[in-house]
């Protein structure tokens, strides 16, 4: 592997490594009223990387301070 590769890897699984973390810490204190589904089932998805954190951090963690937007919309 190329040095440009290597460095190109190492930037990649240190963005999967923030991501993850930052999602698993966010996860664990959040209230459970504030996650969109049960905690364990996005426990489960921070591991398929890179699309777990991705989608917990978009889609499964509710935004606090005022109202939801699905919740406005709907």
């Amino acid at each position: 592997m190329s040095s440009g590769q290597q460095t190109l890897v190492l930037v990649g699984a240190s963005i999967e490594l923030a991501l993850t973390a930052t999602a698993a810490v966010d996860l664990w204190r959040r209230p459970r009223a504030d996650v969109r589904g049960p905690k364990l089932l996005w426990a489960v998805c921070l591991v398929i990387q890179p699309f777990g954190p991705i989608a917990y951090l978009t889609a499964g963690a509710r935004r606090s301070g005022g109202a939801d937007l699905v919740e406005q919309a709907g």
